[in-house]
């Protein structure tokens, strides 16, 4: 079993899918579970939730520092 390609594939789920991006947040559990298909222990669980959950905050982290940088460029190039 790939973790980093579930963890891939349940991101891009995420971002396509508003409803299962609030189902994720609501009950993340359940929302692996019914994409993966099959009954994992509850550490492999856990390990893609956390994986998810970093992803997700490493974007966003990214993307706010991208626009950032354009608004200093910006301010810089005036």
């Amino acid at each position: 079993m790939d973790i980093k390609k579930i963890i891939e594939e349940l991101i891009a789920k995420i971002k396509d899918d508003k409803d299962f991006g609030s189902k994720f947040k609501s009950d993340p559990v359940k929302a692996v579970e019914s994409v993966v298909g099959i009954d994992l222990p509850d550490e492999k669980i856990n390990e893609i939730i956390e994986g998810i959950k970093a992803k997700i905050n490493l974007d966003e982290l990214t993307e706010k520092a991208g626009g950032l940088g354009g608004i200093i460029n910006k301010i810089l190039n005036k």
